[in-house]
Parts: C-alpha cells; structure tokens; sequence
C-alpha cells in the first residue's frame, strides 16, 4: 500500500481523469423518506427533470438512490428498489453522456442497474458479505465506491464509538479495498469515501474532514458527501434546508485535502465553489 493516488477512475466505457478536476456527483433521491429531499423526486417526471437540471448546473456524474439511509431508516424489497429506480434510469440513460451511479449494496439491484446502462454502484456498506456486490461490478467492469460505516442505517447513530476515527477507518477501507480487487474488481475502478453521517459522532466527523488526506495511503481517489448532513446541523444549528453554506465549506475543506469527488445536492453553488478551488490549486 501507500501507492500514489491512481491517475484515473475507470467505469464502464468513462475513464475520468481525476487530476484534471474535482469531480461533482450530483445526489437524487427517489425516495419517500431521504432526510433532505425525500418525496420531492418520487415521481419519475419529477426525478428525470431534476436529474437534467443538475447536468446543467455541472453535475458530472448523476448518482439516483431509492432507498434511504439516513439513521433509523427502514430497508426496502429488491423489488421496491428496483421499481422506484428503472423508470427514471431508463428515462434518463438516453438523455446523458456523464456517468452513472447507482446508491445500492443489494447484488440483485447492482446487476439489473447496470445491464441497464448504470456505471457505478456507491455501496455505504463498503462491500461487507460475502462479495456478491464486488463480484457483479467486476463481471459488468462498473466503478464502485467503497463506503465507511459502522453497523447499519437502523443502528449506526446509536451510540457510535472510536478510539481513533481516522485509524479505524483507513483499516476498513484497507481491508475492503482488498477484498474488492480479489473479487475481481479492477483496482482503476474504485473510490473510497470515509462516510460522513454515517455511525460517527459530530466531533468525529470533523475530524476526518480535517485528516482527510491521510486515506492517499490507500492509492485511491477520495469521494465525500457532507450535504446537508448533520454535521453541518450541529456546528450551526440549522435544519437541513438552511445547511447549503455549511456544505460549501465541508466541500471546500475536503477538495483542499484531496479529495476527487464530492456528492451533492445543491450543484450550482458546489460547482462554482469547486471550479475556483481547482483553477487556485492549478495556479
């Protein structure tokens, strides 16, 4: 380990240079119950629409979720989540060039998406089980971002505890890592994200963001999503609606360690912040 970060991130038929820029994941969730934007993009018309209004706004890769994974939430039937998802995934491969993401850990799910024009599969369990997830994005040769989280959205805000946030995380993200390229998934083709929000205290969140380029050791590119999440709501003590300022500085603070890819919601603004950041690094 302690490779150089790779130069590229190959999914499917893309291949992202990811030294060029900061790569802007734009979030949509077509879900009843996602803790910022649940029930707003049900509707596949709605879903499809929003999806082209964050192309627009400099999304560079679309990522669709339907099922959530905000704490305490409830797992959905492959079905259910295949059934929210397709009608927007069909209506929408044709309409885009960028890639694709799909936000599942079900192998099922990850197989049907990505015959159906999918790229990469987001996994928040970061390939935990026994690899089927892995093993369907070698076979289809997808991206898959690798997720650090402890335990599961029903339990992982209850009382999350670590002695070192950094440590531990870096070592699952290590071990995952492995794993995946002994499932077969080409070691080009994946992303590790440290999972803000996801079973970790305020106080810990902050500190990955603040130590985030020490997961280069893994030779990965780094992907953060702090949208709107409630590390923002705790420092400033605002509901998610008014959390879009916060964002922007946990985006900036994570483009500035490093990282290669940010998940949002909010695009325009990120992508305005983030062109700057990239145009000040380069100069």
């Amino acid at each position: 380990m302690g490779a150089m970060t790779q130069l590229s991130f190959r999914c499917r038929n893309h291949l992202l240079d990811v030294r060029e820029k900061t790569w802007i994941v734009g979030v949509l969730n077509i879900t009843p119950d996602s803790f910022s934007d649940g029930g707003r993009f049900l509707d596949p018309g709605a879903a499809t629409d929003q999806a082209l209004r964050m192309v627009e706004e400099g999304a560079d890769i679309l990522e669709l979720g339907a099922e959530s994974t905000r704490p305490g939430a409830v797992p959905v039937s492959v079905d259910e989540e295949l059934r929210r998802i397709l009608l927007v995934l069909r209506d929408l491969r044709p309409k885009l060039t960028i890639p694709v993401a799909v936000d599942t850990y079900k192998p099922e799910v990850a197989r049907v998406v990505l015959e159906e024009g999918a790229d990469i599969i987001n996994d928040v369990y970061g390939v935990r089980g026994e690899g089927r997830l892995a093993a369907v994005v070698a076979e289809k040769r997808a991206g898959l971002v690798i997720m650090h989280m402890k335990g599961t959205p029903q339990d992982m805000q209850i009382e999350p505890h670590y002695n070192d946030a950094v440590g531990e995380v870096l070592a699952f993200l290590a071990d995952r890592v492995a794993f995946a390229e002994r499932m077969g998934v080409d070691p080009e083709s994946i992303i590790v994200d440290p999972g803000l929000g996801f079973g970790k205290r305020p106080q810990d969140n902050l500190v990955l963001l603040r130590h985030l380029a020490e997961l280069d050791c893994l030779g990965k590119p780094i992907m953060v999503g702090p949208s709107r999440k409630s590390l923002v709501g705790n420092v400033l003590n605002l509901p998610v609606e008014q959390r879009q300022y916060g964002t922007a500085a946990c985006v900036a603070a994570a483009v500035l360690q490093g990282a290669a890819f940010v998940r949002v919601h909010d695009v325009r603004p990120c992508a305005h912040l983030v062109r700057m950041l990239d145009a000040i690094k380069r100069a």
